[in-house]
Parts: structure tokens; sequence; C-alpha cells
């Protein structure tokens, strides 16, 4: 394997300088429940950080780079650092002409799902994947994965942030309803082969004994879903504004003055909301990979928990419920208004028909008497 890499110069390895022990940084120290959830993200990066340029190479593995941690009475382990950056572009993407486009690129499902597909994307010159390279564990750390979300996310495994633009592009390029302020996230995976259990979880990221494909679609999917369903809570906040601004003015004068349009238009904002959260999210749709291995299951529930899916659910629905309680009200107002409307047409058109007959009678009177 060396010498295939050296034969194409592929690779360099980082040389990673000598820290004495009281300066290394180890990894169970960000377990530290007194660390805040941003600030260890920033701890987290130092301890990743230690050896100079690596966090530029992210090329030369599936992790920006390896690190070697030594306690007094243990053997040096490999610790891979992989970065994941979440985010949520648009309201559409279309995953048929984005697969046809990138088809040597797409990786094969594990599930039945339709909503999303995953891209592996390799610096590795096609002859050499083609000689039987692809299942190298060394060489597998060389890939670039991007997971696409139907519903408009999209989440980049191993790539810096200098490439993300690039394969952010790939996608537009597929995308409908392109949001002016793009959402995203930062998160990140350690793959550490001697963790004593199958997943440790950390703040803002998650250490694994390995991680593969299907770790990367149950990581992806609750990263997508979060940033996904702060754009709709954040929707549901505008609407529920602007009902307390009705709400206020109504207070003041007894009265308001939004249209039936204006009104129609807020029920179908709201309706489409609630079906794109539970359908085209799939915020409870089961997830075959979880269901059929527990270690998959393991990472999925500690995510949705970590990531609050459910309660950030819950509120909003119970937006909502305050926004639906309000379009009745004043569906009602409207309703009224035109009910009153189409009886005072009737009261007029009744006195026009009483007018006309007095004077036929009056004017029948007068050829009488005369």
């Amino acid at each position: 394997m060396r010498r295939l890499r050296a034969l194409f110069n592929l690779t360099k390895t980082p040389q990673i300088p000598s820290y004495s022990t009281n300066s290394t940084l180890l990894l169970h120290d960000l377990s530290s429940p007194h660390l805040k959830r941003r600030s260890a993200n920033s701890y987290f990066s130092r301890v990743f950080s230690a050896v100079p340029a690596a966090a530029e190479s992210y090329e030369f593995g599936f992790t920006g780079h390896r690190e070697k941690y030594r306690s007094v009475d243990e053997e040096e382990e490999v610790v891979r650092y992989v970065p994941v950056k979440a985010y949520f572009l648009s309201t559409s993407i279309d995953l048929k002409s984005l697969q046809a486009e990138n088809v040597s690129d797409v990786i094969p499902p594990s599930s039945r799902s339709l909503n999303y597909i995953a891209l592996r994307f390799s610096d590795l010159p096609h002859e050499i994947m083609e000689i039987g390279m692809k299942e190298s564990r060394d060489n597998r750390y060389s890939y670039r994965y991007v997971v696409v979300f139907q519903y408009g996310s999209a989440v980049l495994f191993n790539i810096a942030d200098h490439e993300a633009e690039q394969y952010l592009d790939i996608v537009r390029k597929h995308a409908s309803g392109l949001l002016s302020e793009m959402r995203k996230d930062d998160y990140a995976v350690v793959e550490k082969p001697c963790l004593p259990t199958w997943m440790q979880g950390g703040l803002d990221y998650i250490i694994l004994k390995s991680l593969d494909t299907d770790g990367i679609r149950i990581i992806a999917s609750v990263l997508g879903q979060s940033l996904a369903l702060d754009h709709y809570i954040k929707q549901v906040d505008d609407m529920v504004e602007e009902f307390t601004d009705i709400n206020r003015v109504m207070e003041k004068t007894g009265n308001f003055d939004m249209k039936r349009k204006k009104l129609f238009q807020l029920v179908g904002k709201a309706n489409s909301n609630l079906a794109d959260v539970i359908i085209r999210l799939g915020l409870f749709d089961r997830s075959e990979i979880a269901w059929k291995n527990a270690n998959y299951a393991q990472i999925l529930e500690y995510l949705r928990e970590e990531y609050e899916l459910n309660q950030r659910f819950g509120s909003l629905d119970f937006k909502l419920k305050f926004v639906e309680h309000n379009i009745h009200f004043l569906q009602e107002v409207l309703q009224n208004r035109r009910s009153d409307l189409l009886e005072w047409g009737v009261i007029i058109l009744l006195a026009i028909e009483i007018v006309i007959s007095m004077y036929e009678i009056f004017k029948d009177t007068n050829i009488i008497s005369s």
C-alpha cells in the first residue's frame, strides 16, 4: 500500500512534534460537565490543532489529521478527527438530476429511503480506484462525503472550510427555492478504535469506535433535520409575531383591517410548514439503518436527544396551534362581516321594493281618483 501511494505521490505524512507530558491534552478531558457547549467546541478544536498545518490537510485522510495519545499505562492509539458541516440552502433539491450528473460518485443506498442520496468523492485517480483499493482502510480516509436531502439540506464530511463551497455548488445546480441566508452548523466525529464502548457523546462532537457510510447517513440525517427545523421554526415565529401585532391593534381599536386573501395566504403557509416538517423531513419516520443495527440506533437516539428534535417539534406544534386558533377567529370575524354585508344588501333591496310598491299604489290611486 505504501509503495503504491509513493508511486503516485498521493500522500505525505505530517510530522507530529513531541510534547511533554504536562503539555499533552488528553481526549477524555473533553467530557468535563463544566464545559459550555460552544466554548467546548473551541477547546476541542485546540486539542486537534496541536499539529502545525494539520487542519489544512484534510485531503490526506478521512480525518483532518491523526493524533496519538499516551497515558501512563496505555499504549499509543490513533485518533482520527472528522469535521462535519451541515447546511440548509434551499427548500427543495432535485435528487434525480443530482444523481444522474454524479452517478460515479453515488454510494449505493442501504435502505429504501428516497429523500436523500450520499455522494463519495476522492482525489485518487480512477485507475487506482479500479484496481481494488476502494475497500482499503487507509484509503478510506482520503474520501470526502456529501449527503444531500430532498428538503434542502446538505451535510459534508471530511471537507475543509475552504473546500466547502465547491461541493455546495454541485448541490446548488439542482436546488430550487435557494435561501437568501444559508443556515450552517458545525459538528465533529472522532474515530477512536480503542474506545471501550461503541460510542461516547460530547459537546458538539461524538466519539465512535468506527465510522462507516451507515454511520455517516445516521449523523447526516439528524443534522439535516435540525437545520431544516430551525428554518420552519423561524417561519412560524414570523407568523406568530404577525398575529401578535394584529391582536395588539384589535386591543386598541377593536377592529382589524386584514384582507381575506392575506388570511388565506397565512392559512396555506401554516399548513405547508406543518406538512413539510412531518412528511418531507421525515421527522418521525423509522430509520431502517437504526432498525437493523442497535449501534446505529444508539447514535440516532443520542443525536436526536442532543439536538432536542422532539422538544423543538413540540414547540413548533404549539406555535402552529396558536396560529391556527388566531386564523379561525379571524375567519369567523371576516365571515360575520360578509354575512352582515349580505344582510344589509337584502335589507336595502327590500326597502327599494317597498318604495317601488308604494309608488305604484300611489300612482294607481291618483289615476282612479281622476
